[in-house]
């Protein structure tokens, strides 16, 4: 189903997002005709706000309540973040109403058949900008949308591009219809059990992208085994990265075969997880028949996304890392990883307590004598792997805010030490978002005496 599948229809819109504000505003613009209404859950919401943004057409609903409202509606476009395993979302699919979304509608139309879909557990958004750099640093116009950038259907108001880029998570995956003539994966672990219900069904809707109609070729982590297993049945061309026959890095840098690519030195981004997103970017132009612009000179003025291994600057001695965007252990690691060659680390991290395990940080922080400060819930579940690891229990600590985390890592931080932020945890409840935790954590760092008490 397309965007004007939908002219003359009765339309919910469930949940209130960046992609649902876009649809609307698509709707009523181009597809008068289109009947909306706008459906969110029980969730707190403000809604004077949502009739000044959607209109006067806002239900709220919970329970069956809830399945009742979408169950008047022709068509259901939902939020990203609306999981489709809830029994209302349920009830939708059995009474054989379509449930899509935004970027969905989009990926059907026509002008998205030039696109390149990015996804995975870590790295899509800067691998997504990287691609998206380099075509453009190749001579095309170029797209970039979904995750990062613009609502993928706020394309309809601008002329078809030479190149779509478009980064999608796990909660778009996992209904998409029409895929993309090219999809990178860049890694899969264990992230957004709640959403999913288990780690099966989040492979599942992450891997399901390659197999949609449409797709020509997959570019996938050649050093992903479970990956690389999981993707021996599909039937499109697959190409891989980080070995041997792809772009690949190597001590000297990123080579294709015995073609020196990139020097360590020009690499744009620290650390050996971003230079394979580099890798995976190339590849996927590759695949999709651009040349390769020339390097290093096409990634100069290349600019990563906030919150992403987010050099802070220096304070009291210390040079203090914001690495928000970390959700996972593995991420944590790839990010400690970063900064090998510091004289001192000293390790901010805890979030939302979504089942990881934690013994293969609690490892790394023990062999490098990392220090640690914890914050909840995770905390003290990572302080005890870091512990039963090795880690000396006078180089674990813990906080109750990022506020005083800074403080404790200003008191207790070697001098010349690097302090990086990296939670290997989800910033719910006490954020909105990780980019919330990443600004209170900035804020600790250049106005200690401003800082507020947050979580």
């Amino acid at each position: 189903m397309n965007f004007s599948a939908l002219d003359g229809r009765r339309i919910g819109v469930w949940g209130l997002g960046r992609e649902t504000l876009s649809l609307i505003d698509q709707l009523r613009r181009r597809l008068p005709a289109a009947r909306v209404t706008v459906i969110v859950d029980d969730q707190p919401v403000d809604l004077a706000r949502a009739r000044d943004l959607a209109g006067p057409d806002v239900t709220v609903a919970s329970g069956d309540d809830l399945a009742a409202a979408l169950l008047t509606c022709d068509v259901v476009v939902r939020s990203p973040g609306v999981s489709i395993y809830g029994p209302a979302a349920t009830a939708v699919r059995e009474a054989g109403i379509p449930l899509t979304t935004a970027t969905a509608l989009w990926m059907a139309e026509d002008r998205a058949r030039p696109a390149i879909a990015i996804t995975g557990t870590k790295g899509k958004s800067t691998t997504s900008l990287l691609t998206a750099h380099l075509a453009r640093a190749s001579g095309l116009g170029v797209e970039l949308a979904g995750n990062v950038g613009r609502p993928a259907l706020d394309l309809l108001d601008e002329a078809p591009a030479d190149l779509y880029v478009i980064e999608l998570s796990s909660y778009q995956t996992a209904d998409l219809a029409q895929g993309a003539r090219v999809v990178v994966l860049t890694n899969l672990y264990s992230e957004h059990l709640p959403w999913h219900g288990s780690f099966e069904a989040y492979f599942h809707d992450k891997l399901r992208l390659a197999t949609l109609p449409g797709v020509e070729t997959v570019v996938a982590s050649g050093r992903d085994r479970g990956l690389d297993d999981a993707l021996s049945a599909t039937t499109a061309a697959v190409n891989r990265f980080g070995v041997p026959g792809g772009y690949d890095l190597t001590e000297r840098g990123i080579v294709d075969g015995d073609r020196l690519v990139l020097a360590r030195a020009d690499l744009p981004l620290p650390g050996d997880h971003n230079a394979l997103n580099v890798c995976a970017a190339l590849e996927a132009l590759r695949a999709f028949g651009i040349a390769e612009p020339p390097l290093p000179e096409a990634l100069r003025g290349f600019r990563p996304l906030p919150h992403r291994l987010e050099v802070i600057g220096e304070s009291g001695g210390l040079t203090w890392v914001n690495d928000s965007i970390s959700t996972t252990p593995e991420s944590t690691v790839a990010g400690l990883d970063s900064f090998s060659g510091a004289a001192s680390l000293t390790l901010i991290a805890g979030g939302l307590d979504r089942g990881q395990d934690f013994a293969g940080l609690g490892r790394v922080l023990a062999q490098r004598a990392i220090r640690l400060i914890t914050l909840r819930d995770t905390g003290p579940k990572l302080a005890a792997a870091a512990s039963e690891a090795g880690l000396p229990a006078d180089l674990i600590a813990s906080a109750a805010t990022v506020e005083e985390a800074v403080a404790v890592a200003r008191r207790e931080s070697t001098s010349g030490a690097t302090v990086l932020l990296s939670p290997a945890g989800a910033s719910q409840p006490h954020f909105k978002d990780f980019e919330a935790r990443g600004e209170a954590f900035r804020e600790a760092v250049l106005h200690p005496s401003r800082a507020g008490s947050g979580a």
